[in-house]
């Protein structure tokens, strides 16, 4: 697991978590609980005020730790750090974690739904690929808020349509020379048959044409929250193609 920051982040400077949507079961405003049918908030009892804002997903941050030698096994170098489910959760996770800036290289971030494994083999994955940004000037990037950005897209849910049920995780990637952002989704924009894998979301029942739709749409959504301009362009490249080429960076299906 990263080492915790040596300081918390001014929680006034991050993104507004108004932008996440809430579902609270007191139907009462955002923020508040009921009790006798009057709105109890963070200033009537501050030291019990536990009201949380449950995400539509839960969540799960895996690191992977750089290697140590040629020898070292994928599985032994990632690790499971956390799973949470509010939004009060995340920012606790992500206030004790080492931001991306601070990482040593070959060191990665992933954050998946829960029950995934930020894998290729993963029953959830292996039919999936992943869209991907690659930042060359590490120096003049702001890759700490990027990737907060990122993450809070992914757990909003707001990469995709409620019921595209594409997006499997996010992660970062921490090169000598680069900083790598991607989001992966469950297909290549195809139908899926049943196998009996568990893989029986995302794609099910979807033409060719409506499932490069929905890819498309989450890589343009994917570049609006990397902030690029519309002369660079991010890439979509399926696991199997990668597997089959041995490298992370194959050729791209589509691009946005």
């Amino acid at each position: 697991m990263a080492a915790p920051a040596t300081e918390t982040r001014n929680m006034d400077q991050q993104v507004d978590l108004s932008t996440i949507p809430i579902s609270p079961s007191d139907k009462g405003e955002v923020g508040e609980s009921k009790t006798d049918g009057k709105p109890v908030t963070v200033f009537h009892d501050k030291e019990n005020f536990n009201v949380k804002h449950p995400l539509q997903n839960k969540w799960t941050l895996w690191f992977t730790k750089p290697p140590s030698g040629k020898g070292d096994n994928w599985n032994d170098l990632l690790k499971e750090v956390i799973t949470f489910d509010s939004v009060e959760e995340f920012w606790g996770v992500y206030n004790n974690v080492a931001p991306v800036s601070e990482l040593p290289q070959k060191a990665d971030y992933h954050l998946f739904k829960a029950g995934v494994r930020p894998e290729w083999e993963d029953p959830q994955n292996k039919h999936g690929g992943k869209w991907s940004y690659q930042y060359k000037d590490k120096r003049n990037v702001e890759v700490d808020r990027l990737w907060l950005q990122v993450m809070m897209a992914a757990i909003g849910e707001t990469l995709e349509d409620e019921e595209d049920g594409e997006v499997m995780g996010v992660v970062v990637n921490v090169r000598k020379a680069f900083y790598r952002i991607g989001v992966w989704t469950r297909t290549i924009g195809k139908h899926i048959p049943n196998r009996g894998d568990g893989d029986v979301a995302g794609g099910k029942g979807r033409s060719a044409e409506k499932g490069r739709g929905i890819l498309l749409s989450i890589g343009r959504r994917f570049k609006e929250v990397l902030e690029l301009p519309a002369s660079e362009q991010v890439e979509f490249s399926g696991h199997t193609d990668s597997a089959s080429s041995g490298s992370t960076r194959a050729k791209a299906k589509h691009t946005v």
